[in-house]
């Protein structure tokens, strides 16, 4: 069951062109997308954002109002759900639990027709990949939550579908155990290399899981890539505030060249060469970007990089960083995030003067909100 394969370039589950409505109500519009065979996609936004109905609907629990969904170059929306051999794992285990966690796993080969010694068979090695291998006699209620999310994986998995569906399974479990399966997950992945469509609102989990994510905000797709491209260049302002953490400054445009504008902060300061993400007209109100871990906090000004007065408002100590809470000189808060070395003591205190700065390459003007 290893993968020893990388993800085809060939689309192999293809979404055109979805829209579903309820009523008046739009829930997801235009939605477009290929998965590669073997890819892990996740499906990234806030509730609401359409990423559920677009999976409920390639699993077939939901009609499209438009639109096609192909796997493998074959239409699904007219076979039933039970006939499109796709597996789901959803946030609650769904497990009975009057069943051993070895007959959990056989229910979906049972119904299938499968003989005892072929069950027996596949239920031993699917146990074997989610590391349950010792507890298939025991009962779902006997097990933590992350065994029975695993229990469930591996019922999801036995009967060997093309494509595993997961909406938010892991929600419900406490951050260290979350990590724990997102690692497993990551391992299953590689050991068998289906396809796995993946639903979250958490960015993080995202990211750590993906080979590519796709962006989902009021029943649209924003930006789809890997987790370094939608971190690095995100397309919109909503991407930008989503995928990692952003301060965003009010400014002006005050002129475009090629891919970079000069812009003017409220204190007239004006700063030139960033990079530009919208089509702001110069004159225009836009929002530079900083993300918390590109800024430095320097006692003194500096002329060879951006720079504005700052004062601190507030310090956080996390470990191996400090956040650094800050206000401007015309009153906005934004936050920095400073790396700590062992042993170190940060020389700021509340109230302190200080200069943030950063390098314009890794600013970004995007629309104003």
């Amino acid at each position: 069951m290893a993968n020893d394969r990388t993800p085809s370039d060939a689309p192999f589950l293809s979404i055109r062109g979805l829209r579903k409505t309820y009523g008046s109500s739009v829930a997801i519009d235009g939605v477009s997308l290929d998965i590669r065979q073997g890819e892990f996609m996740t499906f990234l936004g806030p509730s609401g954002s359409g990423k559920s109905t677009t999976l409920y609907i390639v699993a077939g629990f939901q009609d499209p109002s438009e639109g096609t969904v192909q796997l493998a170059g074959r239409s699904l929306l007219n076979v039933p759900p039970n006939q499109r051999n796709i597996g789901m794992v959803f946030q609650r285990y769904t497990l009975f639990p009057h069943l051993s966690v070895a007959e959990n796993v056989a229910f979906p080969l049972r119904v299938r027709g499968w003989d005892n010694t072929r069950i027996a068979e596949r239920v031993k090695a699917m146990l074997k990949l989610v590391h349950l291998d010792q507890h298939g006699d025991r009962k779902p209620g006997q097990l933590s939550g992350g065994q029975q999310q695993r229990v469930a994986i591996a019922r999801a998995l036995a009967y060997d579908p093309p494509v595993l569906l997961m909406d938010e399974p892991l929600s419900a479990l406490d951050k260290q155990l979350r990590e724990e399966i997102q690692f497993e997950l990551k391992r299953i992945h590689h050991d068998t290399g289906i396809t796995i469509l993946y639903v979250t609102h958490d960015q993080e989990e995202a990211l750590r899981l993906s080979d590519r994510i796709a962006v989902f905000n009021k029943g649209c797709i924003q930006q789809v890539g890997t987790g370094h491209e939608l971190y690095e260049h995100p397309a919109t302002r909503f991407v930008a505030g989503f995928i990692g953490h952003s301060n965003f400054l009010p400014v002006t445009l005050d002129a475009r060249r090629g891919g970079l504008a000069d812009v003017v902060l409220p204190d007239g300061r004006r700063l030139p060469g960033a990079p530009l993400r919208c089509d702001t007209a110069a004159g225009a109100q836009a929002a530079l970007m900083l993300r918390p871990d590109r800024l430095a906090l320097l006692s003194e000004a500096c002329n060879d990089a951006p720079c504005i007065p700052v004062r601190v408002r507030d310090l956080s100590y996390l470990g191996d960083v400090m956040q650094v809470h800050l206000s401007t000189s015309w009153d906005q808060e934004l936050d920095i995030r400073l790396p700590l070395r062992p042993g170190t003591t940060p020389p700021w205190q509340i109230g302190s003067t200080a200069h943030l700065s950063w390098d314009s390459a890794h600013s970004q003007v995007h629309a104003a909100a």
